[in-house]
């Protein structure tokens, strides 16, 4: 199998006009009903005013294609949250969120995609895994420092904490995106917060008992 770390820094940098209209064109398609298994690559192409040929020049099939456009989610949503410390508190982090939620809806046919060919593309399952793997680095390494300074009980396990809010956070956004309704996108974004913060990085040692 290629690696996919390979397959990502080859297409470093900002895309030529060509790759941009190429992305843009398939999700535009997507946002509009189309099955991205189904898309042809000729049926992209039109869209994106480009030939067949210039497609294959940028892009190595419709996997490499979706693995572009799954990066630009899931780097716009790491910078975001990786941008928050504790030390910024819990409404900071609901405005973190609120941000993620955004460029989920935004890239809500592109997740949906995602989900679709995960399901029978192991580069796909493998690099969607390995984005996911990148934010759970980050959270464990942030409660292990929480913890080190005696903000967080020493009995809290940070992977297996990391698993839960991480995982189930996702699957929470992907939900909220597809079936919430958007105007209650921020109460949903505060509501994830509180759940991070009182269950994990400010969780009292008693369990509040």
């Amino acid at each position: 199998m290629p690696s996919i770390t390979r397959r990502r820094t080859a297409k470093v940098g900002r895309p030529t006009t060509a790759e941009a209209e190429i992305l843009a064109a398939t999700e535009r398609l997507l946002i509009n009903g189309a099955n991205f298994t189904e898309l042809g690559v000729q049926q992209i192409s039109t869209e994106a005013g480009v030939a067949r040929s210039t497609f294959y020049s940028h892009f190595r099939d419709k996997v490499d294609l979706l693995v572009r456009l799954a990066t630009e989610l899931m780097t716009s949503s790491f910078d975001v949250t990786s941008a928050w410390e504790p030390s910024e508190g819990v409404e900071r982090l609901a405005d973190a969120f609120l941000q993620v939620v955004r460029v989920y809806r935004k890239h809500a046919a592109v997740r949906r995609a995602i989900a679709e060919v995960a399901t029978y593309d192991a580069t796909m399952r493998d690099f969607w895994s390995e984005e996911l793997n990148r934010f759970t680095d980050w959270t464990i390494a942030m409660l292990r420092a929480e913890q080190d300074a005696g903000r967080i009980p020493a009995d809290l396990d940070p992977v297996s904490a990391t698993r839960v809010i991480v995982m189930g956070g996702e699957r929470a956004l992907v939900d909220q995106v597809t079936a919430g309704d958007p105007g209650s996108d921020a109460a949903f974004a505060r509501e994830l917060a509180l759940i991070w913060w009182y269950g994990v990085y400010r969780r009292l040692a008693d369990h509040g008992k």
